[in-house]
């Protein structure tokens, strides 16, 4: 198979330790993650062959965020390096019981914020690619990073490339004057797979359900009207995802997903994760299964993978996903005992 390549901003993450408040001790731990990153380094540990694209500062920051990505086997060659701008950060504060988490931004002047769709040509770095991932952050960043996207959907469209977009709306970040339907609804003219949850779906594509997907436990009936009504408006979009967590706490969630897929609608089983370690990256490690799943398995083991992948995300410190393949299906065999492995 081909490269797959994923495009938007790898960020500094200085978290708490433990549970602990902001600075109720005198030090952060520092890690590099991101959206489209996380996707990328899942993706290698998982099999696939996946680069990253992204504009960084030639600095010892940016160098140290690409050496992380390539000890984890992405193919950074395609990284844009740059004399102005900085690497992003963000703020984590690790949630427990009913104290939730909260993530604090600095990432303006980014340097990926700040970068030309000059910067990027498209047709020679999707060369030797055949799928292409990006997220709904990447062009909530800045107008520039908007105008990035669109071209590098656009090419890849034109190219047969397969584009996914999870949609991942962050409300924090619209905020240079465009609202999120106006730019999210062009690049989702383009892709062949949305992930989303439902008020992705709603922030992002100004779409509804037809009742209040807050209020309860809803029937699987309820997601594939969903996802289908994005699909009818959006006619490139063969498959819809859609992740249904269920947040109990911040240690106590349920976490499933749908697919409404090309041979029809699937509902993966749901699981229950009682002590939560890292919830952060998530949606991404989902997005990374999806993808790797729909490249090697039939759309409903897809689906059962990417949530399996997810599940085990929820135990692992950082942003970055660091689960085999073998370890997620021996998850979807059942062997989600915890039992020490000797």
């Amino acid at each position: 198979m081909k490269q797959i390549v994923t495009f938007g901003e790898v960020m500094l993450r200085l978290k708490s330790p433990q549970n602990e408040r902001f600075f109720q001790s005198p030090c952060l731990e520092a890690t590099f993650g991101g959206g489209e990153a996380n996707v990328a380094v899942s993706l290698n540990l998982l099999g696939d062959k996946a680069g990253f694209v992204t504009a960084l500062p030639k600095n010892a920051i940016g160098e140290s965020a690409i050496s992380e990505l390539r000890r984890h086997g992405v193919d950074t060659s395609k990284i844009v390096r740059t004399k102005e701008g900085r690497v992003g950060i963000y703020f984590l504060e690790t949630g427990a019981n009913q104290r939730p988490s909260k993530v604090v931004y600095d990432r303006e002047g980014a340097a990926i914020a700040l970068a030309k769709p000059g910067d990027f040509n498209w047709k020679e770095l999707f060369s030797d690619v055949d799928w292409f991932h990006i997220t709904g952050i990447t062009p909530a960043l800045s107008q520039s990073a908007a105008d990035c996207a669109l071209p590098a959907v656009q090419t890849a469209r034109e190219m047969g490339i397969t584009v996914s977009i999870d949609l991942n709306y962050r409300k924090k970040l619209w905020n240079y004057g465009k609202q999120a339907p106006e730019v999210m609804r062009r690049l989702a003219a383009f892709a062949d797979l949305v992930v989303a949850n439902e008020e992705d779906i709603q922030k992002c594509l100004g779409i509804e359900a037809d009742v209040d997907v807050t209020k309860g436990e809803l029937s699987d009936s309820v997601y594939e009207q969903l996802a289908n009504k994005v699909r009818s408006q959006f006619p490139s979009i063969s498959r819809v995802a859609i992740t249904l967590r269920e947040s109990i706490s911040a240690d106590r969630n349920g976490w499933r997903a749908v697919l409404l897929g090309k041979d029809g609608f699937h509902s993966s089983p749901r699981y229950a994760i009682d002590d939560i370690v890292d919830r952060v990256g998530g949606g991404d490690s989902f997005s990374a299964g999806i993808i790797y799943g729909l490249r090697h398995m039939e759309e409903a083991d897809a689906l059962r993978f990417a949530v399996a992948a997810s599940c085990l995300k929820h135990s692992i410190i950082g942003d970055f996903n660091l689960t085999t393949r073998d370890e997620v299906e021996a998850l979807m065999k059942g062997d989600g005992s915890g039992r020490v492995q000797r």
